[in-house]
């Protein structure tokens, strides 16, 4: 057995089913590996419904692209080229024993140097933390916890126990879609930040990311990073698998 999650062998767990919305290589488009070639696994289901989420097709009332198993995802994300995947959704988290035994499964093999969570915060961090502590490839895993703030409509459901499940390999994004959001997130920063690079994004197409730079200038804040999504210029912010 391995771990908290109590996961069963390999030739058991890659037996399991998830439901699924895309596999694709693309570049990365935010955070702090923007621009590396990267494999996306983008799981079905979220636990939050932000204001301005930009993946609806990733939970219901949507449905799953398709189901498969956790051998046929990783051997799936493995075929491409890329040395870093992003574990994303919908929230990739949320299916516990499933996600933890996907997370090893993208993780093993010695090409993959990186694997970053898109996590959102109102997800206990500690048991894959734990995970990723007792294994060797581990050290490839890092956390990107997205807090909610105010104009997401979910900022009463975070958890604010996941800051100390942070390294400094991990990072916080903050998504910024007014003063008010700016001001939660330096509340936030001063009150619970420990370790993990921050960073601040403005919600595409309502805050204008000058104004954002202005505010983080004019605080200041020389710890945060300003981080734009990427990919939003390069495609149409509506394409999909980009």
């Amino acid at each position: 057995m391995l771990d908290r999650w109590n996961l069963p062998e390999p030739s058991m767990y890659r037996q399991w089913k998830l439901p699924m919305v895309e596999v694709f290589e693309t570049v990365e488009g935010e955070g702090m590996a923007a621009g590396y070639p990267t494999i996306f696994v983008r799981v079905f289901h979220c636990n939050l419904r932000c204001t301005w989420c930009d993946t609806p097709y990733s939970y219901a009332p949507a449905r799953p692209e398709y189901e498969a198993s956790i051998g046929e995802i990783a051997d799936g994300a493995h075929r491409f080229s890329s040395r870093r995947i992003c574990f994303t959704g919908g929230e990739p988290l949320m299916h516990r024993e499933k996600s933890a035994a996907l997370l090893v499964a993208l993780a093993e093999p010695e090409g993959i140097e990186d694997v970053h969570i898109e996590t959102n915060g109102a997800i206990e961090l500690d048991p894959f933390d734990a995970l990723r502590r007792e294994h060797p490839w581990g050290e490839k895993v890092r956390f990107i916890m997205d807090w909610k703030l105010p104009a997401s409509g979910e900022e009463s459901r975070m958890l604010a126990d996941n800051f100390r499940c942070l390294t400094d390999r991990d990072e916080v994004k903050f998504v910024i879609g007014d003063q008010r959001d700016f001001r939660a997130a330096v509340e936030v920063v001063n009150r619970l930040h420990r370790k993990g690079r921050i960073l601040f994004s403005p919600v595409f197409e309502t805050l204008p990311p000058r104004k954002l730079v202005e505010w983080v200038l004019a605080e200041p804040l020389p710890q945060v990073r300003v981080s734009l999504q990427l990919h939003k210029f390069i495609w149409d912010p509506a394409e999909r698998g980009v």
